[in-house]
Order: C-alpha cells, then structure tokens, then sequence
C-alpha cells in the first residue's frame, strides 16, 4: 500500500479517527487519489479506458478524479443473457474488465448454477457479492482477501464508536432479517458475532433458508421474463407457489423471531435486522402483552440499509425502539452500500452519518458529470466516494443517493465532514436515475465481454 494510502487506511484503529477535518485531510487524501491511480490505471481495462477518454494521466485536484468515477450501473452492465443461458465463461470476461486482478481461469462446463460458479471463483480468491437487485438487476461486486479482512475490522469499529458498545463479548444476539449468504455479509456477521456475542449463548437466526445469489439472480431473470412477456405458463405457477410458500415461512419465522425475544427478554441483547421485520416483529411482541419495561435496560440495536421500499407507519423506529428497551445511546445506524468496504456510523448527538479518513466524498451535479465545489459548510448532490480501503475493484463510486455533506465541525465534537441524515434516493424524488457517463460505461463494459 503507497504511504498516503497506508497514512490515511492505518487510522481504522484510532479513537479520534473521524476528529480530522477537511483541511487536515485534503491534502493526503488528494496524494492517496493519485497512488491509486497510479497504481489501476494499467490495471482495470475500464479506468483505462476512462483516463483515456477524459485525457488523465495524474489526480491533481479532486475533479480531475471525478470522470474516473464509476457509475453504481457499472456493476450491473453484465448481459443478462449471460445468466438465462449459463454463460458463465462470458460473465467472468466481463468481469475482468472491473478487476485490477486477472481472474483466473476456471472450469466452467459442468457449473450447476451461479452459486456453484461464484464458489469457484472464490476459492482461486475473487469473492463476488450481489446487490439485493431491489430495483432490477442485481449488482456483481468482486472483493479480495484483503477486503474480506478489513470488512472485519471496520464492522466492529464502526458499531462501536457509534452505539458506545465495546467489544465485551457479552450479549445474546438476535438476528431478524433474512440473511443474504453473500461473502461480506457471512464475514461481517462473524466479526460481529466474535466481538460482541457472548460465546456462552447461542445466536438467533430467523429460521428461514438464506437468501444465495442464485436465488436472488433466479428472481430478476423471471421479473425480467414476466416483463418481456417470455415467462413460460409453468414458470409463472412456480412463482406463485414459491412466492405463498415463502410468504408463510416468512410469518412463520418472524413469529418465532418475537417468542425468541420474549424467551429472553431479561438478557442483554443485540439486536440487528431491517426495519420491516424488526416492525413487523415489534408488533407481534406487543400483541403477546410484552413492551419495553419487559427488556434488559441495555439492550442496543444495529439497523442495516434502509426501508428497501417498505411502507411503515411514520413512527416506526420510535416503535421498535421501545418495544425492546434500546436506549437513545444503543441505537446504531449506518450509511454504507455494496459498492464501498466501509462504514459511515451516525453520532448520536449529532444526528449524522460521520466520514472516515479514508473515504473521499463528492458532492455533483445530479447527473453526476460535474463536481459541486466547496470546502466549507455544507453542501447538497448526488454522492460520490472514494474508498481507499478498497482492493478488489476500484474504489471510485458515484451512487444514486442525493445527500447533503458538511465540512463543518458536528455537533457531537468530531471535526471530520459528515452526512446529514436526510438522505433520499434519486430514483424515488424524480421516478429515475439518470447518470449521464452510465450509458457509455455500461456499453464499453458489455463490449468487452
């Protein structure tokens, strides 16, 4: 790792991490820009292709990186022709073009399905993990051994800092959201368990089959046959079975999920999940009589992505958090995605999402092709980031998320820029998403394969 790189990334450690503002950053940030640069550019057939594109042989302002910026579409620009007819020697072309790694060569001919591809993939040391393909095609995001190890690390610090848990390895935890058997989740979700979970007890898992990247990618190829209108009559009837017996499983644990939390109530838990199930579990809770004077008084809670489009009432959280007893101070959330490796905790006084050092944000336009200048107070655009921690794919993201940053101290102490908490997704305010450099990445990525 090149020394402003290893400057900024050794910092995950440090108590005062986010306590560094923009000023004292900016300068080593924009030094890390150009080491990574340096050091992909010859690398990853995309950003070669965009450097070239936008005349760029070295990062000399933070706008000279935003054309090297990759749209979140990118990792979505895969035929899906190459999933309906198994192509997966053409799928791992493609992704090579968004690799600073070759990928090795692997035996594709009596592959069973996209599990059994990506198992292959992972054992010559590309872990590929899936978007929830929430709305449309899911996203293939490789990691390497180095990223599955900071995952690690960065999950507990960030739980840490901003629910003021330490690592005691002293609660039951409780797990009620569907788990996505994806690489980061599985090594995120062991970290945690390692660091907080009491080894004593074991772990509540909702009991419903994990959700596997082929069951995910099944799902988006027939959504995309039924909108097309080339779903055959039996595989619109598996859909519905499937769909009803899913749906039943899914009551079915959620009521299993609320008699595990009241079996123990008098225990110190850590609760995690998405905010539909911990709702909807909330409610069976309170309906069997129980409440917050039930629960341990320390109880803390890790909320992951967002309402994923659910429609709950506007008091939701406020209902959740008293139902199980979690204090104003135990209440975690995070800003993250896929596409990064780490992690932006909330403060709790605050109220916003804290930026590490080693992540760079910008702030553009809303079609992403310009950088909104500033360096002070605060600003609002679509976010963009760079995760320096990042080393399986390049770290250069623009996202689809309109987000308001600030440069100015936060009222919690920390100097660092943080997110205010008023982030919304520009496919929901304006019904689309548009990028204006997505079209001709996506286009250069799908002609390569």
């Amino acid at each position: 790792m090149s020394p402003a790189t290893e400057k900024l990334t050794r910092l995950i450690a440090a108590e005062d991490r986010f306590d560094h503002s923009h000023a004292e950053l900016r300068e080593t940030q924009l030094e890390a820009l150009n080491e990574r640069f340096q050091e992909r550019k010859d690398r990853i057939k995309l950003l070669g292709h965009r450097a070239r594109e936008a005349g760029t042989t070295e990062i000399r302002s933070r706008e000279d990186m935003v054309p090297l910026l990759f749209p979140h579409s990118v990792y979505k620009s895969y035929p899906e022709s190459f999933l309906i007819e198994d192509k997966w020697g053409l799928l791992g072309k493609w992704l090579g073009a968004v690799s600073p790694y070759p990928i090795s060569p692997i035996e594709t001919s009596d592959v069973t399905g996209i599990d059994d591809w990506i198992a292959r993939l992972q054992a010559k040391g590309h872990y590929v993990s899936c978007s929830s393909g929430t709305t449309g095609k899911s996203a293939m995001l490789l990691a390497s051994d180095k990223d599955m190890d900071w995952s690690r690390k960065d999950t507990v610090g960030v739980f840490a800092w901003g629910s003021g848990v330490r690592p005691a390895r002293d609660r039951r935890m409780v797990g009620l959201a569907p788990i996505a058997a994806v690489p980061k989740n599985l090594v995120i979700g062991q970290a945690q368990q390692e660091a907080f979970g009491d080894p004593a007890k074991e772990r509540f898992r909702l009991p419903i089959p994990p959700i596997t990247v082929g069951s995910l990618t099944k799902m988006v190829v027939l959504q995309k046959k039924i909108a097309d209108g080339t779903a055959r009559p039996e595989e619109l009837a598996d859909f519905e079975q499937t769909s009803k017996a899913r749906q039943a499983t899914l009551d079915q644990a959620m009521l299993a999920g609320a008699e595990a939390l009241i079996k123990y109530r008098d225990e110190k838990l850590y609760i995690s999940g998405l905010w539909n199930a911990l709702y909807q579990v909330a409610k069976i809770v309170r309906g069997m009589g129980y409440s917050a004077k039930d629960f341990h008084p320390d109880n803390c809670i890790y909320v992951g992505g967002g309402l994923k489009r659910a429609q709950l009432p506007p008091d939701y959280q406020e209902f959740v958090h008293e139902t199980f007893n979690i204090p104003a101070n135990r209440n975690f959330q995070n800003y993250s995605m896929q596409e990064l490796n780490s992690g932006m905790p909330k403060c709790q006084r605050g109220d916003r999402y804290h930026v590490p050092p080693w992540i760079v944000p910008f702030i553009l336009d809303s079609d992403g092709g310009a950088m909104l200048s500033h360096e002070t107070g605060e600003i609002e655009g679509r976010a963009a980031f760079y995760d320096l921690s990042l080393d399986g794919r390049w770290g250069g993201i623009i996202t689809g998320d309109k987000i308001s940053l600030d440069f100015s101290p936060c009222a919690c102490g920390c100097k660092g820029p943080s997110v205010r908490n008023n982030i919304v997704r520009y496919a929901d305010i304006q019904g689309d998403d548009k990028i204006g450099c997505a079209g001709t990445v996506d286009a250069y990525v799908r002609g390569l394969s």
